[in-house]
């Protein structure tokens, strides 16, 4: 499966943006989908991911209330709806997918392949 990511770019304060997220090569029903980010210099986070049965989700405490992540099985895409943005959430932004258990889900170490990111910049 290839992924593509898309949606980022600047956004004020308190401003809310979604990033999509499109599968190309197999159909995202097969995986965990997650979305990750990462800021220079620190490691990869885990954000959110919606699980492949049943379409469960968790989220980082961080974002909890604030992020939602959805899937739209038959167009192949992941999405993650930002509201009420912080400039702590500046980051490049990761699609990703993932098959391990539950305990698993928290760690990027555990997402296999990934999108090639996208911007989100959040101006206070």
């Amino acid at each position: 499966v290839q992924l593509q990511a898309s949606g980022g770019g600047l956004v004020q304060a308190g401003g809310s943006t979604t990033l999509s997220c499109v599968a190309s090569g197999r159909t995202l029903s097969l995986y965990d989908m997650g979305w990750l980010r990462q800021v220079p210099g620190k490691e990869r986070e885990f954000v959110a991911v919606i699980r492949r049965s049943g379409g469960r989700t968790y989220y980082a405490d961080s974002v909890k209330g604030r992020f939602t992540i959805s899937r739209d099985t038959a167009k192949n895409m992941v999405y993650l709806q930002m509201n009420n943005l912080k400039p702590e959430d500046t980051a490049v932004y990761y699609c990703a997918t993932t098959t391990v258990v539950l305990s698993g889900i928290f760690d990027w170490n555990n997402y296999k392949t990934w999108g090639q990111g996208t911007q989100v910049t959040v101006s206070s």
